[in-house]
């Protein structure tokens, strides 16, 4: 799996600097799992992997709102869970 990398190069005459842009992962003595895990998490902190997942399918606004609805309310529960308050013993 080869990935394209775009170069820049920087300066003038042969002072000039290649500089790589976006995701790209330069792999250095042949350590490609490394590399591999760092581009992993280029892509993840992109937001790439995400936006990916949400245009797999159309989700209808409403239902977009629902399922936002549900989160907050676990997150709601969640905190009032944490604030540990005591059980009633009846």
């Amino acid at each position: 799996m080869a990935i394209p990398q775009r170069q820049k190069e920087y300066g003038r005459g042969k002072h000039k600097e290649k500089r790589y842009d976006g995701s790209t992962v330069i792999v250095q003595d042949g350590k490609f799992e490394s590399a591999l895990r760092q581009f992993k998490r280029k892509i993840e902190a992109n937001g790439l992997i995400q936006e990916l997942r949400d245009r797999m399918e159309y989700v209808k606004p409403t239902t977009k709102r629902k399922i936002a609805k549900g989160r907050a309310k676990s997150r709601w529960r969640k905190y009032i869970a944490s604030q540990g308050m005591p059980k009633k013993l009846y």
